[in-house]
């Protein structure tokens, strides 16, 4: 049986998806705001909403495991969002932060809350050295996360992300461990 992680906060709730966070994960990735910069299309059923969360399940029962996917809740309540990292090669130490959180819940710090949590997840126990995001140019909420998190902006992918039929530049940010430790 896979240790089953949960991490948590004042205020949040950040365990590993299972399968009764489908519906939430389907209604969220049918949601056009959500998906507004995402390189994953709107699902057309929910077989594909249940392949997404698959990926994830499987990975709970590798060592070492290449993605970590969250569901992310208010203390005692239903789930929020979603938040995870996708790990490079092991020899390289690295990984990519990625979030999405329901419009209900924008502007209300959880990303960031969750997101620094995630990092010292990723640099305390799973001893990463650099963890990185990239974010669609015009994607300035989730820009002003990644910058309050003590992520640097290193340069930008010119198009890049294949979303919704056309191509979009990418800003490419990174934390280091060093400097988050120093930070937090």
């Amino acid at each position: 049986m896979p240790e089953i992680i949960t991490l948590r906060t004042d205020r949040l709730i950040i365990t590993d998806l299972n399968y009764g966070d489908l519906d939430f994960i389907h209604v969220l990735h049918l949601n056009p705001e959500v998906q507004k910069y995402a390189t994953l299309d709107i699902p057309e059923s929910i077989d594909e909403s249940k392949d997404y969360l698959r990926k994830y399940m499987e990975q709970q029962s590798c060592s070492p495991r290449k993605e970590y996917g969250f569901s992310i809740s208010l203390v005692n309540q239903e789930p929020i969002g979603l938040i995870g990292l996708s790990n490079g090669l092991n020899k390289f130490k690295n990984a990519e932060l990625w979030f999405k959180l329901h419009p209900g819940y924008w502007g209300k710090g959880y990303i960031t809350e969750a997101a620094l949590l995630l990092l010292k997840f990723g640099f305390e126990r799973l001893l990463l050295h650099r963890i990185e995001a990239g974010v669609a140019t015009e994607n300035i909420a989730s820009i002003r996360v990644l910058e309050k998190i003590g992520m640097q902006k290193e340069g930008i992918r010119r198009k890049i992300l294949p979303i919704r039929g056309e191509w979009k530049d990418n800003f490419h940010y990174a934390v280091l461990e060093d400097d988050f430790i120093q930070i937090h």
